[in-house]
């Protein structure tokens, strides 16, 4: 333990102490082991306190200066224990922080900080009613006024330039072992380049997501989604991989965070609601609909309504009774937050009694 500073064992002592105190809770599995080769990182504090991170600049004469309008910014940040660092980029402001987490993804590294803000909600959105957005493979999102969002599919795109490339270094081990006793130069590249490639497919699904549920929320302020069995539907060995390209749970997960940020409501609906068989103009259901055809008809002759498919079950999420409906919340909650046990029927002469309950 002296090889490092005292903060890097102190934080993941602490964070190891928060794993099992969930998992005595029932919040989150029991903790495991991290692999060396995944998710490197580590965090630091300053002990003294919170400290101030300022962008400094430089004149044109190279002294430094604070709040000039034409001034070079350094790309430098000093993080406690450990020193001054080069930034790929510059500090855009002034940020009080005390923790500073280092993780490093391929050959690239980066530095994180938390910041005491609050964010201030919009006070008026472009759409107030409610909205049904349901997801597909072919689009992404169909929303109920008509806009569609296509994914990039970054993993598509690039599992065929991915297979080549690992196919042409099949040989190339990290680890030793009795025949290589030494690890080569060229396996630490290719595997840096491997990190590297997936790292930027990564990048791009993230990008897509955080941009369309930005945009999304910004501007309608009553969300419906539906509760779709993302694990089940990746056990379907047609579909899994198209599934996991996208990140449905991502999307979901990121709309039901943003909702304190951008003063939406996010609503989920049951999964055994039917949207995509029920007809949005008569409500007449369709069974002999498959999942091949993407276009809805009415099984009412009487109806005739004609429909894109993604766009009707939109239209159904957005219409959807109260009863099918519940606002979207963790799916795990915490032990100490779970609501009162409801009242039991007695075994014996039929009376009701009161379970014990903890309101905290």
């Amino acid at each position: 333990m002296n090889n490092l500073s005292s903060k890097v064992y102190q934080t993941a002592f602490m964070q190891l102490i928060t794993a099992y105190e969930r998992w005595f809770k029932g919040i989150s599995k029991r903790p495991t082991f991290k692999r060396k080769k995944d998710g490197d990182s580590f965090t630091v504090f300053h002990s003294n306190g919170v400290v101030l991170i300022r962008p400094e600049a430089l004149s044109k004469k190279g002294r430094k200066v604070f709040g000039s309008p034409q001034f070079q910014p350094l790309k430098k940040i000093k993080i406690p224990t450990l020193g001054t660092f080069r930034l790929k980029e510059p500090l855009d402001a002034n940020y009080a922080t005390q923790t500073f987490t280092i993780s490093r993804q391929g050959n690239k590294w980066f530095v994180s900080f938390i910041i005491r803000a609050e964010k201030l909600p919009p006070l008026s959105h472009e759409v107030v009613k409610p909205t049904g957005i349901d997801l597909g493979i072919i689009n992404f999102a169909t929303l109920s006024d008509g806009r569609i969002y296509e994914a990039p599919k970054p993993m598509n795109k690039a599992k065929h330039k991915l297979a080549k490339f690992q196919w042409r270094n099949r040989n190339k081990q990290l680890r030793r072992s009795a025949k290589s006793p030494t690890i080569s130069n060229r396996a630490k590249k290719f595997h840096q380049k491997l990190a590297n490639f997936h790292g930027n497919i990564a990048n791009i699904r993230h990008d897509f997501l955080h941009k369309t549920t930005t945009e999304i929320s910004r501007k309608y302020a009553h969300i419906r989604i539906e509760d779709l069995n993302v694990q089940g539907m990746i056990a379907n060995k047609k579909l899994s991989a198209a599934i996991s390209d996208l990140g449905f749970y991502e999307f979901r997960r990121q709309l039901e965070y943003k909702q304190t940020m951008y003063a939406t409501t996010v609503e989920i609906v049951d999964r055994w609601y039917p949207s995509s068989k029920r007809c949005s103009s008569c409500g007449t259901l369709n069974k002999n609909l498959k999942l091949s055809d993407r276009e809805f008809y009415c099984a009412n002759p009487s109806c005739g309504f004609r429909c894109d498919r993604d766009l009707n079950a939109a239209h159904n999420l957005s219409i959807a009774p109260a009863e099918f409906v519940r606002l979207a919340r963790p799916e795990i909650t915490p032990v100490d937050k779970k609501e009162p046990a409801p009242l039991e029927k007695s075994s014996k002469k039929g009376k009701k009694r009161e379970a014990d309950t903890k309101v905290v």
